[in-house]
């Protein structure tokens, strides 16, 4: 089997273990049948924008061309910092993207990928959010109307938890359970000051809490986790290559090393 085109993200699908996908331009090739088998991903040289097609020399926030990076709301850096959205000053450089994606109901969320996190993420993006993080463990705590109010709470939350995954932690064992429950009481108790001016400046219908949230357990497709992370970089390694050991977040891990599928979004290659 040899399919040549332009990466993408992978999809996923929530099961026990996730599905998961890799999109080579118009083809998307199931990868839980092709572990414990020999893979090959070749990068032939050429890259393509992810949103406008142009050829382009180099990728910029993981597949774009430097003109859409510049010019698209989804590379603003509030995607990064939500608590800066200017969606509300009139200055988004896509009103209608950001009133689809943003001005959105959003959820604060604890996951346990490499430890407690919290994190935010758009109301449609649940379970997407959490597995390309590589979260074995996951609830809902909060949801609020918009990006910017998840961002807003998200920073004073992030004083008593973590809001980083270390990535090399993730991809070398499966986490310890945690009590995400406890951690949720602990949290909102910590943090009663900042809901609370939220509630006043935005509204008390603005905050839902979720008290009858369940904790969700992911498990992944993975045979072998490594012992040393050895990570691969199509820019210094064109071709990666070995036996597929198994996925986690945007990750394929072989006997060889690992790689980040998002990271290379747009790299024309040659999988076989």
């Amino acid at each position: 089997m040899k399919v040549f085109g332009n990466l993408h993200k992978m999809r996923t699908e929530l099961s026990q273990p996730v599905q998961y996908g890799l999109p080579v331009s118009d083809e998307c090739i199931p990868l839980n049948p092709l572990i414990g088998k020999s893979l090959s991903l070749r990068f032939t040289g050429g890259i393509h924008c992810i949103h406008c097609g142009r050829k382009t020399s180099k990728s910029f926030n993981q597949g774009y061309c430097f003109p859409c990076f510049r010019s698209l709301a989804r590379c603003d850096v509030c995607i990064i910092k939500p608590e800066q959205c200017h969606f509300h000053q009139g200055t988004c450089r896509e009103p209608e993207w950001g009133m689809q994606h943003c001005m959105q109901p959003h959820y604060i969320y604890l996951a346990n990928s490499s430890g407690v996190k919290v994190g935010i993420t758009r109301h449609s993006q649940v379970s997407t959010r959490w597995i390309d993080q590589g979260a074995v463990q996951a609830l809902p705590i909060v949801k609020v109307q918009s990006r910017f109010q998840a961002g807003l709470l998200e920073v004073a939350m992030k004083q008593y938890v973590s809001d980083r995954t270390s990535w090399q932690k993730m991809l070398k064992s499966q986490a310890e359970p945690i009590d995400l429950i406890e951690k949720r009481e602990e949290l909102l108790a910590s943090c009663k000051e900042p809901i609370h001016e939220l509630a006043v400046r935005f509204g008390e219908e603005s905050i839902e809490f979720l008290p009858d949230a369940e904790v969700l357990s992911i498990q992944y497709p993975v045979t072998e986790y490594p012992v040393k992370v050895k990570s691969f970089n199509f820019d210094k390694t064109p071709t990666v290559s070995g036996t597929l050991l198994g996925i986690k977040g945007q990750y394929l891990i072989f006997d060889t090393g690992v790689i980040n599928i998002r990271k290379f979004g747009g790299y024309q290659v040659e999988v076989s």
